[in-house]
């Protein structure tokens, strides 16, 4: 364990402090340093590692089985080469892991006298990869369907227009633009994630009206077919308007109410009311709700009952519209036993926004 280059009263942070794995050499190959991180991923204290040669200490082997520190050659190879990127390489045993390295020359074109090696576990990079098969998967499945509809009645009218009634063309065409409105929306979600995931949400904030915002959404689900008894609007108290990107709010009641629909059962509850700091929204249903091993997944990426379809991306994309907004999201028990999400929004000012 060595605490190397420094201490934070000089301004440099030790190698002990680093969240990744450090391995320093000599001009000669020994190892030199090997920090808290490196001891972690190594499974061996830096005392049996200090003095042992690099390529010893991390055996690493590329994807062809080669011997990495044969391929790089940092001390023998050529003498423009500074290091080389983050890569996955593999330790003796199949561990992967993230290495990146730095050969350090006094001089330009001169010999090596010092390697320093990070590296971090490629855990993070073997999920990430998964997730991004999985949305691949996803993406393809629900793209399908609308797509096939599409294809399928586009080409019947154009080879068969003559032989249908008005009423039939009607029909058809009124099946291909609720398939262009799902395949629309799926493109917006995943927009949106990719939004989320890199920092790049923007909001437009503007003064909004809540309780219009639900009575709007409830109204729009009656007009789709929803029985008018199976929605009920509760504002227990005055809610003025708030600076909020009102189509992104839009969105997550938006989602919170599919969501009822889907998994839920009975009459489902909107709720506006002041909460500290601002107001809350609650969208509650009398089904089974959320089995409490569940709660801390439901909003993660991909998270779906199997049993009721969907892309499992709804949930967390109104968690991070949410958030975006400095607000909370989470969920509970409603009064009647189902599932009562809630999410709060902080009350700003436009110069605060």
């Amino acid at each position: 364990m060595v605490s190397a280059p420094g201490d934070a009263q000089d301004g440099r942070i030790p190698y002990d402090d680093l969240p990744d794995g450090v391995v320093v050499a000599d001009d000669s190959g020994a190892v030199v340093i090997v920090n808290v991180a490196a001891e972690r991923l190594l499974g061996l204290p830096s005392d049996e590692l200090i003095g042992k040669d690099l390529g010893s200490v991390l055996p690493l082997v590329d994807r062809s089985n080669r011997d990495w520190w044969e391929v790089c050659n940092p001390y023998g190879g050529l003498a423009i080469r500074t290091g080389h990127p983050e890569r996955p390489l593999t330790l003796v045993g199949g561990r992967e892991v993230l290495v990146s390295a730095r050969y350090l020359r006094p001089a330009r074109l001169g010999r090596v006298t010092r390697v320093v090696v990070t590296l971090r576990s490629g855990a993070a990079r073997e999920r990430w990869d998964r997730e991004r098969a999985e949305l691949v998967a996803m993406v393809a499945h629900e793209l399908r369907s609308p797509l096939t509809g599409v294809k399928g009645f586009t080409s019947t009218l154009l080879s068969r227009w003559d032989r249908f009634t008005d009423a039939q063309r009607q029909e058809m065409l009124a099946t291909i633009d609720a398939d262009a409105d799902k395949l629309a929306r799926l493109i917006t979600e995943l927009l949106d994630i990719a939004r989320i995931d890199s920092g790049r949400l923007e909001l437009y904030r503007r003064p909004t009206d809540l309780a219009e915002s639900l009575q709007r959404h409830v109204a729009r689900r009656i007009a789709a077919g929803g029985a008018p008894q199976n929605f009920r609007i509760e504002i227990p108290a005055p809610v003025g308007e708030l600076w909020v990107d009102a189509d992104k709010v839009d969105q997550v009641i938006g989602n919170l109410l599919e969501n009822a629909q889907r998994h839920g059962s009975g009459v489902i509850t909107l709720r506006l009311e002041p909460a500290p700091g601002g107001v809350a929204v609650t969208v509650s249903d009398q089904g089974p709700g959320v089995p409490t091993e569940l709660v801390g997944q439901i909003f993660g990426r991909f998270w779906r009952d199997r049993r009721h379809g969907g892309t499992g991306l709804g949930l967390y994309i109104a968690k991070g519209l949410v958030e975006a907004h400095g607000g909370t999201i989470g969920v509970g028990r409603a009064p009647g036993g189902g599932a009562a999400f809630r999410f709060t929004l902080p009350e700003l000012n436009p110069e605060d926004a």
